[in-house]
């Protein structure tokens, strides 16, 4: 396959999707120019601008670091179409009206360079029918190219081509989508709303169906339907605020209007409700309103009887908690099933009725079951699509289930099963998926998967119930296992190490298990990879310190047990950095405090972009104490010497902000300006490469005849520094700003960043300030009011200030 460089894209319209999608490309450096209609007042490009501003604003944040904004182009549609024949890519995202789009296209389509590839965004409105406007050549280079929202986080990108699309043309966007944005990538059939957004909404239909039926709040249905079985915080109707009630109410209706004889179409029809709140203008999150709204620290919630908004309280009762603690899909559908109450009812016909539906409906919307299901996963954070649910909770007997409530009248229509569901080779086989490919109910076969280059970059794809297939937790071959850590490798010469405590914290077998995987490294291999198999779902690289299971130990031998720990600690990561062979720290999701460290110590990082990274020990009552300050004072001097001065204040006191407001970077990006990442530090937008990426670094490496940094002494700020910072931090505590207990801690955070009591300019070595953070750390441990941020943190998962 050719290659695909793409050098600037467009996206034409700078509404929420269409800005934030300009957002992470401009997170994955690719230029780009945002168009829109030129303004009536101010400058043409006003709309852009003002679009592009709000950027900075948005929370999550679309941004990687809120400088990025600068780096996106405004445009106009009336002045700056010729810039279009500079563009690789094109992507449209306004508004999802077929005259709009096709009177957009007709404007554009002289001004697209001829080998460029148009893209819509559109949430639902078939492509077939936007290439109608699209002449003969630019149809062969049109597809539809569907971003989730918000388009940074969110996985999911569908891709759906036309008969006349090149296949070529589906072949470059998949593997510049995957690599370079991140994205899994789904092809999708040209039907209405694809796959995500027919199964989801479709969904949502039957949940708000039930619920009106069974009289079950709003707060109570999203208490029911969001961690608890398995998917997204915001549950159903927040992530109808989340994505925009008019929004919502677009993809139901389109349901309506283009699946007339759809056997749920009776279900495909906004509720009064949500038209009141249209009307209203409470679209959701963008309007600060919507199902839900925030009025102080109070969470109100729509009331459709008064039309007003009352307080949000609801929970499920406490027999739906004790049916979850059934671990099998199974036993809670017969425990659900069997249940008189209203929300046990509730449960299991939305399950049923989404497995009815997606049963009968796949022939149509997806090429096989496992698209299904990674659009679901994907596209609404849900940690399990539905079909691997069924096959997990027992294909046969749920199929009875539904086809037995069918019968009785009790699902929402009476169409019956397909017959797939319940003979031949998925009935044989225990469900959709098996070791050979997913059900295709349009091909009638277990379809594999994808051949496309792009996932020879994945050494462990994402992977379904029932495929087999193995993951990174128990892939490759093991060196050494214990309760604590996994050796493992490849076959490439390289040890991965892995943690196996929860949060990937670093306790006793851990820190053993660094010291002993730097040993076989050392002797058999030629680089040491640190990596999380949980990486791929968003689990963290690592939260720190164990402060849980240090507890029995201080109980039993006082608080002088734990120096010695942190000791091994300093001593396993000072290993780390100065090894014999490379280490690589593959980092995604949270690495905070020792986690933090730990990757600082790394001849080199691989960070995936969502990396949460920050030294947070204040939080608790403490100061870094494995070398992170250490680190963080060697850096201000090399940076102070290149750019030749003898100031080192000046280049300490944004890490020491940093460090004593437990300041955590939310991305790659920003962790990189605020110096827990370096600049030749790789970012990998793909979780599913981190590895891969990781091990090719690592071999790098090792191939260039890798030499650990050699040891040398550093000068530090001394005590001039110390009072310079102390002195801002009494105007903080006098202001109200920070505690006096916060107060001290700034105060030892910066005695051990700036060496100590010693002359300005004094030339220390990394153990001179490891012994400092040991003392600071050690000085705070023994103080109650630490004592007491601990046990906070560790029985409400809370800080405490106090």
């Amino acid at each position: 396959m050719a290659n695909f460089i793409v050098k600037k894209v467009a996206v034409l319209g700078a509404g929420v999707m269409g800005a934030q999608i300009a957002a992470h490309l401009t997170n994955a450096k690719v230029p780009v120019l945002l168009f829109d209609l030129p303004a009536k007042e101010g400058p043409k490009n006003g709309v852009a601008m003002k679009a592009i501003e709000g950027l900075k604003k948005l929370n999550p944040a679309p941004l990687g670091v809120a400088q990025l904004a600068d780096y996106i182009t405004p445009a106009n549609y009336d002045d700056d179409l010729a810039k279009l024949k500079d563009c690789d890519l094109v992507i449209e995202a306004i508004a999802e009206k077929l005259e709009w789009k096709h009177d957009l296209y007709k404007k554009i389509a002289g001004a697209i360079a001829p080998h460029a590839i148009l893209a819509s965004n559109t949430s639902g409105i078939p492509i077939h029918k936007l290439a109608g406007a699209l002449p003969g050549d630019l149809a062969k280079r049109f597809c539809g190219v569907h971003f989730f929202n918000p388009p940074r986080y969110m996985h999911l990108v569908e891709l759906i081509p036309i008969p006349s699309t090149d296949a070529h043309i589906l072949d470059q966007l998949e593997g510049f989508l995957t690599t370079t944005l991140g994205k899994g990538v789904v092809r999708a059939l040209d039907t209405p709303n694809f796959i995500a957004n027919r199964v989801g909404t479709a969904g949502m239909a039957f949940t708000i169906a039930h619920a009106e039926k069974l009289d079950i709040p709003f707060d109570v249905v999203d208490d029911l339907t969001g961690a608890r079985i398995g998917r997204a915080k915001s549950a159903t109707f927040r992530t109808g605020d989340v994505v925009g009630l008019d929004t919502l109410a677009h993809v139901i209706n389109t349901l309506k209007t283009t699946l007339p004889n759809d056997p749920w179409l009776p279900y495909f029809d906004s509720p009064p409700w949500l038209k009141t709140l249209i009307e209203k203008g409470n679209l959701g999150q963008k309007t600060k309103a919507g199902v839900f709204k925030k009025v102080g620290k109070d969470i109100l919630m729509f009331d459709p009887k008064s039309s007003d908004y009352v307080p949000s309280k609801g929970k499920a009762v406490p027999e739906i908690d004790k049916i979850f603690r059934k671990k099998e899909w199974g036993e809670r559908f017969k425990l659900l099933r069997e249940s008189a109450h209203p929300q046990a009812q509730f449960l299991w016909a939305m399950f049923r009725d989404t497995f009815h539906y997606i049963a009968v409906q796949l022939a149509e919307i997806a090429d096989n079951a496992r698209d299904v299901d990674f659009a679901m996963r994907w596209g609404y954070g849900n940690k399990q699509g539905p079909f691997e649910i069924w096959q997990q909770a027992g294909w046969m007997q749920v199929a009875q289930w539904v086809a037995e409530d069918i019968e009785a009248g009790k699902a929402l229509t009476k169409v019956p099963l397909p017959a797939w569901v319940t003979s031949g080779p998925v009935a044989e086989a225990g469900g959709v998926h098996t070791q050979q490919g997913s059900w295709s109910a349009k091909e009638s076969k277990f379809k594999p998967r994808s051949t496309h280059p792009v996932y020879a970059r994945q050494l462990f794809p994402a992977n379904v119930y029932g495929s087999g297939a193995q993951t990174a937790a128990d892939g490759g071959t093991t060196v050494h296992e214990d309760e604590g850590v996994r050796l493992w490798t490849v076959g490439d010469g390289v040890l991965i190490f892995s943690m196996k405590s929860k949060l990937n914290v670093l306790g006793p077998l851990q820190v053993a298990g660094l010291h002993q995987a730097l040993d076989l490294a050392a002797a058999d291999y030629k680089a040491l990879v640190i990596y999380s198999p949980g990486a791929v779902d968003g689990g963290p690289f690592s939260a720190g310190a164990d402060l849980q299971s240090m507890q029995p130990m201080i109980q039993e031998h006082g608080l002088e047990i734990v120096e010695p720990e942190i000791r091994k600690l300093q001593s396993a990561f000072m290993r780390i950095k100065y090894s014999p062979v490379p280490v690589v720290a593959a980092v995604a999701g949270l690495a905070l405090g020792g986690g933090c460290e730990l990757q600082l110590h790394a001849a080199k990082r691989v960070a995936a972009l969502e990396s949460y990274i920050g030294l947070v020990e204040v939080g608790v009552g403490l100061i870094p104490a494995g070398g992170g300050l250490k680190e963080a004072a060697q850096q201000a001097a090399i940076q102070a010497a290149a750019a030749g001065s003898t100031n080192w204040l000046d280049f300490i006191k944004n890490r020491f902000q940093t460090i004593a407001t437990a300041t955590v970077a939310k991305s790659a990006i920003e962790a990189r300006a605020l110096g827990f990442l370096q600049a030749s530090d790789t970012i990998v937008f793909n979780t599913y490469e981190l590895l891969y990426v990781a091990l090719e670094e690592a071999k790098a490496l090792a191939a260039c005849g890798y030499r650990p940094p050699l040891k040398t002494l550093f000068p530090v700020g001394g005590r001039d520094a110390i009072s310079t910072i102390k002195a801002q931090l009494v105007n903080m505590r006098d202001g109200g700003f920070i505690s006096a207990y916060d107060f001290m801690l700034g105060e030892r955070v910066a005695y051990a960043m700036c060496g100590g009591d010693i002359e300005p300019g004094s030339l220390v070595d990394e153990e001179w300030i490891m012994n400092l953070e040991a003392k600071g750390f050690m000085d705070s441990l023994r103080d109650e009011r630490t004592q007491e941020r601990i046990y906070t943190m560790l029985t409400t998962g809370k800080p405490l200030r106090n």
